[in-house]
C-alpha cells in the first residue's frame, strides 16, 4: 500500500497565517520529545549541534513525535554531504544546517539535499525510512517536494550576506541564532543587546525582500514577542533542557533562599 509523507515546514509556513512556535529537543531523549510533541507547539527542533544527539537518538524520536501534529525539523552539526544523506534517510523531511555565511555555501547545501542531476544526494530510498523503504510513490522523482532546507544566520558576514542566501532556489528559508551572532558582534552572551537586536531585525527585512520566511530563537518572553512583531514567520521559545533547567531553579528558589546578586546574563 503506497504511503504518504507528511507536510514539509516549508509548506507549513507557506500556509500558516500566524507565527509558528517551536521547541527544541536537546536532551536526546524519545520521551521527552514525545512530551514536547504533545504540548500543541507547531514544530520541535531535534538538535544536533550542540547535543549528543546522534543518528540513532535522532531516529528514535522522529519515530516518537510522528504520532503527533507537530512539525520535527534536525539541525545538523555541520553541513557535510554525508551527514546530510543519512539524517535525510532516516526521515528527516526538514534540515537545519548552521552556521552559513555566504550565498556560495548555501547553494552547495541544496546539492547535498537534492538528487542528481539537480545535486549530489546518494540514492538509497530503496534502503531507508526516507521513502518508507520504497512504499512512498515517486519518491525519488518528487524527492524536492519532500525535503525543505533553512540554513541559520549567525554572524556578521552572514547578516551582510543574507537576502543573497535567501535568494538560493533550494534555500526554504533563514533562521537566526543570536547566541553565535552575539559573540560575532563581540558582545558574547548578550542576545538582548541593541546590536544583535538590530542584526536580527536587518536579517529579517533582508529575508523578507527576497521572498523567504526568516525565523529566530528567543528564549527570553519579551525577546520572542519583539521578534514576533518584527516579523519572525517562526520562533523557538524554549528547550528541553532549559525548561527543565528554569523550571527545577523555580522550584529551588521557592524553598531554599538564593543570592539575589546571582542572576545569569544570558538566557
Amino acid at each position: 500500500m503506497p504511503l504518504r509523507l507528511n507536510p514539509t515546514f516549508r509548506e507549513r509556513l507557506d500556509a500558516s497565517d500566524r507565527p509558528l512556535i517551536g521547541l527544541w529537543a536537546c536532551s536526546g531523549s524519545p520521551l521527552v520529545a514525545e512530551i514536547l510533541a504533545g504540548s500543541g507547539v507547531d514544530w520541535l527542533l531535534i538538535d544536533m549541534e550542540h547535543s549528543a544527539n546522534t543518528l540513532d537518538s535522532v531516529l528514535a524520536q522522529l519515530q516518537a513525535v510522528a504520532a503527533y501534529p507537530v512539525t520535527p525539523v534536525v539541525r545538523v552539526p555541520y553541513g557535510d554531504d554525508v551527514i546530510l544523506k543519512q539524517v535525510l534517510d532516516i526521515g528527516a523531511q526538514n534540515v537545519l544546517v548552521p552556521m552559513v555565511s555566504t550565498a556560495d555555501q548555501a547553494r552547495e547545501l541544496v546539492a547535498g539535499v537534492r538528487y542528481p542531476p539537480r545535486g549530489r544526494r546518494g540514492v538509497g530510498s530503496a534502503l531507508s525510512r526516507s521513502a518508507r523503504w520504497n512504499r512512498v510513490d515517486g519518491y525519488l522523482a518528487d524527492a524536492d517536494s519532500h525535503v525543505s532546507l533553512f540554513v541559520q544566520v549567525e554572524s556578521a558576514e552572514a547578516v551582510h550576506n543574507a537576502a543573497e542566501m535567501a535568494a538560493v532556489d533550494g534555500i526554504d528559508g533563514i533562521f537566526v541564532g543570536p547566541a553565535d551572532l552575539a559573540a560575532s558582534l563581540g558582545v558574547l552572551g548578550q542576545q538582548t543587546h541593541p546590536d544583535v537586536i538590530a542584526a536580527v531585525e536587518h536579517t529579517f527585512t533582508a529575508v523578507r525582500a527576497a521572498g523567504k520566511p526568516v525565523g529566530v530563537n528567543a528564549f527570553d518572553p519579551a525577546a520572542a514577542d519583539a521578534y514576533i512583531t518584527a516579523g519572525a514567520a517562526f520562533i523557538a521559545v524554549a528547550a528541553d533542557v532549559s525548561l527543565l533547567a528554569r523550571g527545577s531553579e523555580s522550584l529551588a528558589a521557592r524553598f531554599i533562599p538564593t543570592d539575589p546578586g546571582s542572576e545569569r546574563a544570558s538566557y
